[in-house]
């Protein structure tokens, strides 16, 4: 992997516990809805960019670095959900983001409390939600996960490995 893919892809195997047998069951990137904002940035910047020809000359300066001001930050934001990922494997949950600096959030299946997926009107339209964790400890770096696609598919893929592994206790069959 280059220069390039290793800052636009994280190396989410390199994270596993391997020689615990340790295997992903999902890998969730961010849902389309999370790179609307950063294109209609674009988009603005490419409209200040078209009507420069039109602006006045000693007042073009203003509108060209607006416009490029705008597709920085629209960049940054496409590469900082490009390289956000949250993964389930059959023994925890953990979410890897950051451009420069890479952060790393793990929570152990055996301290997943509760899971809220919540999802806004125009998410269930779309089909993302947002994934909020709970647990035991007061803070952590595994709460929020935004913009999450089939978010009810997601929750029971945590759900069946937290079953499977027997930390809810046996299943009753009636």
């Amino acid at each position: 992997m280059g220069l390039l893919g290793s800052v636009t892809e994280p190396d989410i195997r390199r994270h596993l516990l391997r020689e615990e047998g340790e295997v992903i069951v999902d890998e969730v990137r961010k849902h389309w809805v999370a790179y609307v904002r950063p294109a209609l940035e674009w988009l603005l910047a490419a409209a200040l960019l078209l009507l420069l020809p039109f602006t006045h000359p000693d007042l073009a300066w203003l509108p060209f670095l607006v416009a490029c001001g705008l597709l920085l930050h629209g960049g940054w934001k496409i590469l900082q959900a490009r390289v956000d990922r949250f993964v389930i494997t059959n023994m925890r949950v953990f979410r890897v983001h950051g451009v420069l600096s890479r952060q790393q959030a793990t929570m152990p299946l055996s301290r997943i409390l509760d899971i809220t997926v919540a999802k806004p009107f125009i998410g269930r339209v779309l089909g993302y939600g947002h994934f909020v964790f709970e647990s035991a400890a007061q803070e952590q770096g595994l709460r929020d996960i935004r913009f999450v696609g089939r978010p009810d598919d997601r929750d029971l893929a945590i759900q069946r490995v937290v079953q499977r592994s027997g930390l809810r206790g046996p299943r009753v069959v009636n």
